[in-house]
């Protein structure tokens, strides 16, 4: 499973995620700090990420897109601003949600509920 952490988010947020053994990197990373929300989804999309942000923006494009692809998980609510809880919540859910986001979806961490809106 393949991350790409939006800049929405800490760069932290990929470095849990690499630790655990999944292929996590932050835009950061790829000299993309300043990019437009389109050409982040582009290369998560183009590269088979699964975007990580906070940023909503980027659930709607998916659904203008009429696409399933990239899967997008979303961090909302003030219990998820802290890097070490958005840590700890990705890998304690990543395991189930796997097939749901290999299918193609838009999953959305709000506190402790979970909402998953499959795109096919």
């Amino acid at each position: 499973m393949k991350l790409l952490i939006d800049n929405a988010l800490s760069p932290r947020i990929a470095e849990g995620p690499r630790r655990a053994g999944y292929d996590a990197t932050h835009i950061r990373d790829y000299g993309m700090a300043a990019a437009t929300d389109e050409e982040v989804f582009e290369l998560a999309a183009r590269e088979g990420h699964i975007l990580v942000s906070a940023d909503t923006d980027f659930g709607a494009l998916l659904l203008m897109r009429k696409d399933d692809r990239p899967s997008v998980i979303l961090f909302r609510g003030k219990s998820q601003r802290r890097p070490e809880k958005q840590i700890a919540v990705l890998l304690d859910r990543l395991p189930s949600l796997a097939e749901t986001l290999a299918q193609g979806s838009i999953v959305v961490f709000d506190g402790e509920a979970i909402r998953i809106r499959q795109l096919r």
